[in-house]
């Protein structure tokens, strides 16, 4: 059901790779990417940094929390975040948000732009820099995915590209606890993504599933050192349907449950818009940063900034 595509194939045979890369975003808007750039050293070491970073007591990670971040930065508490928004299920995970990295003199962050403060860090060494390495890694490769995108949308190859040249990416790490037996746990409640695409790593612990139009919730399968990709909401409203956006969930894991989400998201003032061909418009423009703050908003309402 969810197909597994090697990226070394879209230099080898661009068009196979693109037909089976379509055929994936047009069924379950899943697939598992082998093959890529991104060096398994790197993820591991992303993995120890998270691990390093979570097991801080709550008031070493207090003053970084992301609900006093207007910017999508920082760390959400266990328990602070539902994103069943049908259900009262409180998700049982903690997460860490880092975005593009912008100094405090940047003219967008002194101008308050969406989205575009300062990463906020603990004092843990190595952790900024094997975050930012990560970050660059991912956001080279999710942007270059959207060229195979773009050619099976029957668009121009490089049509995506002035869209994520400054990009609203959000690197998130994530932890999720062993299951209590609480009644209604939940890891992460049902939900689709916001934007573009997502480039997930697993530590291989089971917990996530999907559940495509029409079908029964579905374990997402573990290749190792493959990601995850999933699309967005804001892909699928962008190709006006054609591609489609699938509900996904983490059960509460029998054991500590570790992930790496990488969300890409196009530029805060990019209109997104139905591409062209696609017919009548489905939904109406809305800039990237509108978009997210939408979502976002949803999700948690951040705290005054004091």
């Amino acid at each position: 059901m969810i197909p597994i595509l090697d990226w070394t194939d879209y230099e080898t045979d661009p068009d196979a790779f693109t037909s089976a890369l379509g055929a994936a975003c047009r069924d379950t808007g899943f697939f598992l990417l082998s093959g890529h750039p991104v060096p398994d050293q790197l993820v591991s070491d992303v993995f120890t940094a998270a691990d390093t970073f979570f097991s801080l007591p709550p008031s070493e990670k207090a003053p970084l929390s992301i609900t006093k971040n207007p910017h999508n930065r920082g760390w959400s508490a266990q328990g602070s975040e539902n994103l069943d928004d049908t259900s009262d299920q409180v998700d049982q995970k903690e997460a860490y948000n880092v975005g593009l990295d912008l100094a405090e003199d940047d003219p967008r962050v002194v101008a308050g732009e969406p989205f575009r403060g300062v990463n906020v860090w603990p004092d843990l060494p190595g952790f900024r820099d094997t975050m930012l390495t990560y970050y660059d890694a991912a956001l080279a490769l999710g942007v270059a995915l959207q060229q195979p995108i773009a050619t099976d949308l029957g668009l121009p190859k490089d049509f995506f590209a002035q869209h994520f040249d400054q990009s609203l990416a959000t690197l998130r790490v994530l932890t999720y606890p062993a299951a209590t037996g609480a009644e209604g746990e939940i890891g992460a409640g049902a939900h689709t993504d916001y934007g573009s695409v997502t480039l997930l790593m697993t530590d291989g612990e089971p917990g996530l599933q999907v559940k495509p139009r029409g079908g029964d919730w579905t374990d997402v399968p573990h290749v190792p050192g493959a990601f995850v990709v999933n699309i967005g909401d804001l892909l699928m409203r962008w190709s006006n349907d054609i591609y489609v956006s699938t509900p996904h969930r983490v059960l509460p894991p029998k054991r500590r449950r570790r992930s790496i989400a990488f969300f890409l998201d196009p530029n805060p003032d990019s209109v997104i818009r139905a591409i062209p061909g696609s017919g009548e418009a489905k939904y109406p423009p809305v800039t990237g940063a509108d978009y997210l703050r939408y979502r976002l908003d949803a999700t948690y309402k951040p705290e005054p900034v004091e």
